[in-house]
């Protein structure tokens, strides 16, 4: 059975890339999910200085370990500003302290979604590129434009094309 670990990159306590996330992760056969929420895992904002006094926070090793126990990552991005939301960047410069390569060479199905038509096609363009450096094997990006109007919180993706674009690509996964 392969271990999903699964989050979005939003510290909303009703972040509508974790419903992406969560749902995506659950149309995997034959696998175990875990949601991960990163309200859990905040830590003061990352700087050399904090590390030298402290060391690296120990909910960066925390969520390290959830990472490394993965056989696939499901993280669907939240676009701030264009970028990554400023609650998931935190986790990952602290997490990179730990080993540059984030991600562990970990498979990755990546997602981002926000309320527009452009889905968090920016955010999902940077994470793309940038991921694979991070020790990320990207096998897959899907953005979902208009979330409100395309999913629904009992069926998930509503709208058919999405909805097959998606399933088409877990399937090659």
């Amino acid at each position: 059975m392969k271990k999903i670990i699964a989050f979005g990159g939003s510290s909303s306590k009703t972040s509508i890339n974790k419903q992406l996330a969560t749902y995506a992760a659950n149309l995997f056969e034959n696998a175990s999910v875990e949601v991960l929420d990163l309200n859990d895992y905040e830590m003061p904002v990352f700087s050399v200085d904090k590390e030298k006094e402290n060391g690296i926070h120990p909910l960066a090793t925390e969520f390290y370990a959830k990472i490394g126990s993965a056989d696939l990552i499901v993280l669907s991005l939240a676009e701030h500003n264009g970028a990554y939301s400023t609650a998931f960047k935190n986790i990952l410069d602290w997490t990179s302290r730990i080993n540059a390569k984030t991600f562990q060479e970990k498979e990755m199905l990546l997602l981002a979604t926000s309320p527009g038509a452009r889905g968090g096609s920016s955010v999902l363009d940077i994470a793309t590129k940038r991921f694979p450096y991070q020790g990320a094997i990207v096998k897959g990006s899907f953005s979902l434009p208009s979330f409100y109007e395309n999913f629904d919180v009992v069926n998930g993706i509503i709208n058919p094309e999405y909805k097959n674009q998606l399933l088409d690509i877990i399937k090659s996964i």
